[in-house]
């Protein structure tokens, strides 16, 4: 699996790492893109994830036309997701429970870093039943800029009274890597999508799933 460099704090990703609502959410939006007309492919999905929500717009658009029609697009996106995940809550991804548990036993801090609006975040959170479980959010809309700028993960250390330089990011994107890239941060990725080659040469190290990682920190804090 390999060797983790020496650390004080994690930092998360949310989307696609810790829950699973990637999928609720392209579900949702093809559910919207077909009532109005279009159509939405696999591989725009896999484009746009872990893109901020303007960059995401700016993809619609691209793709489907400039006269696609945003505003009953997320009016209908939001009433589809909603509608399920009411229904069958978000799914917390394998390993999660084990690897907080495992910081909040080394007493090692963590925090969540997200392209997602904090009012967002915190109800995904809600609605996957782990709310509690992250004291400290660090999202889009705290920051100047999302990423792949830096600017959330050093908010985040800053928030976690941590050096940059001392801290792990942990993610499951390009966009990601690219942020912590250009936090100059080392990188974990546990992939939600296929590994291309810029993700390979991005990361620090890949690894199947959460409960690898929990192995390796346990390993690392001995």
């Amino acid at each position: 699996m390999g060797i983790l460099p020496d650390f004080n704090a994690l930092i998360f990703d949310m989307d696609g790492l810790i829950l699973d609502t990637e999928v609720t959410y392209f579900q949702a939006w093809q559910q919207a893109a077909d009532a109005l007309g279009y159509q939405l492919s696999d591989a725009f999905y896999r484009q746009v994830s872990g893109l901020s929500f303007a960059l995401i717009e700016l993809k619609l658009t691209q793709t489907l036309g400039d006269n696609f029609p945003l505003e009953k697009f997320y009016s209908l996106s939001s009433k589809f997701w909603r509608a399920t995940v009411i229904r069958e809550g978000i799914a917390v991804k394998k390993g999660v429970h084990d690897l907080l548990s495992v910081l909040k036993s080394k007493q090692i801090p963590y925090c969540l870093a997200t392209n997602s609006p904090e009012k967002n975040a915190r109800e995904c959170l809600r609605y996957a039943g782990i709310e509690n479980l992250f004291e400290l959010l660090v999202c889009c809309d705290h920051v100047q800029a999302p990423k792949p700028a830096p600017d959330i993960f050093l908010q985040a250390a800053d928030s976690l009274e941590q050096d940059i330089q001392s801290c792990l990011v942990v993610e499951d994107s390009l966009i990601g890597l690219l942020a912590a890239k250009n936090a100059n941060i080392f990188s974990v990725l546990v992939p939600s999508i296929s590994v291309n080659e810029c993700m390979q040469k991005s990361a620090g190290i890949i690894l199947n799933d959460l409960s690898e990682l929990s192995i390796l920190v346990q390993a690392a804090q001995k």
